[in-house]
């Protein structure tokens, strides 16, 4: 297992700031990553917490990421949002959006926010947490650079294109939250994998020939393969056009790769808010059916396993070399002062 280094959450949070900014960004877009970043490691996949952030300070150093964007927003339809990101992270556009999505939301009963021209979306999970606090229904899509291929042997016309959903089930518990990608896994799987030289399952990748792998360093240079063949490419399909579609972002065909180069990906984002009903009773019918479920067995995502409350005193765990990673972009911070 990987060496880690535990920090509590406000040593987590001001070295995070302080790498953000010397990277490049301005407050507003490192204010808005680094709460994305915090939620998805006390909450989300680990991978697409501190590990995905240095994708971040490498593509705001290296010039894919508008470090002073300034997205701009329009209303379409009186429930359809539609925003630029200026090249900048699609956590500060969703950010600036967000009251008036909620309030949207709450007046019409439905309200969509898409979004195009921003970095890739991050842990889409964040998106839908974030509307269940404020007790609303989330669907959120997004797309990013061609990786996945539709079989062995094809062309590379997706990404891993995420969907994540998520539904309020109260004050007294976390949020249902299923956040998944259409490919069978995520990339940061991979690039984890390959860097702690560990094999992938069979079935997740195929080599720069098309062929079957379970070597991560060939994956890196091949593609992902969708999960569960034929339907899972059906499933990164009605992505693509839910998310590249409705906001007119690229298609993943199109999209500059998000880890390397100085453009930016440009990708599109898509998240539709509901209002779960007058009241509270759907959400407590909600709560009490996870609850029958789990009796029986059954994972709930966004809820098995993660305390709840947070603990004040809790430490983050973070990858030793993903830890030093930050750090050096945090001491040109402090090097500046």
């Amino acid at each position: 297992m990987a060496e880690e280094v535990s920090l509590r959450r406000p040593e987590a949070e001001e070295l995070a700031m302080r790498a953000c900014v010397a990277a490049g960004a301005s407050q507003a877009s490192a204010r808005s990553l680094v709460d994305a970043t915090l939620s998805a490691a006390l909450f989300g996949p680990a991978t697409l917490g501190f590990p995905h952030f240095v994708d971040y300070l490498n593509a705001f150093a290296e010039g894919r990421i508008k470090g002073d964007s300034q997205p701009s927003l329009q209303r379409s339809f009186p429930a359809f949002m539609v925003s630029d990101a200026d090249g900048g992270i699609a956590q500060l556009g969703f950010d600036l959006a967000f009251a008036d999505l909620v309030e949207t939301t709450r007046t019409l009963g439905i309200a969509v926010f898409t979004q195009t021209n921003s970095y890739t979306a991050g842990e889409l999970g964040y998106y839908v947490r974030r509307l269940a606090g404020e007790g609303l229904i989330g669907l959120a899509a997004t797309n990013a650079n061609a990786m996945v291929v539709p079989k062995p042997g094809g062309a590379a016309v997706y990404s891993t294109n995420p969907m994540a959903f998520g539904f309020p089930l109260g004050d007294q518990t976390l949020p249902l939250v299923i956040d998944q990608a259409s490919s069978a896994t995520a990339f940061v799987n991979i690039v984890q994998a390959a860097e702690q030289g560990q094999p992938i399952p069979d079935g997740w990748a195929v080599d720069e020939n098309g062929e079957p792998t379970q070597d991560a360093t060939k994956a890196l240079t091949g593609a992902l393969l969708p999960f569960g063949g034929r339907k899972g490419g059906n499933v990164a399909l009605f992505v693509e056009m839910l998310s590249a579609g409705l906001s007119g972002g690229p298609w993943s065909l199109d999209t500059p790769d998000f880890r390397s180069g100085n453009a930016s990906p440009a990708v599109g984002l898509s998240i539709i808010a509901i209002m779960p009903g007058l009241g509270d009773e759907r959400i407590r019918r909600a709560h009490a059916q996870t609850i029958r479920l789990h009796d029986h067995g059954v994972f709930i995502p966004g809820v098995t396993g993660i305390p709840f409350p947070p603990s004040p005193t809790a430490e983050l765990k973070i990858p030793r070399t993903v830890f030093e990673s930050i750090s050096r972009f945090a001491s040109l911070q402090a090097e500046r002062n």
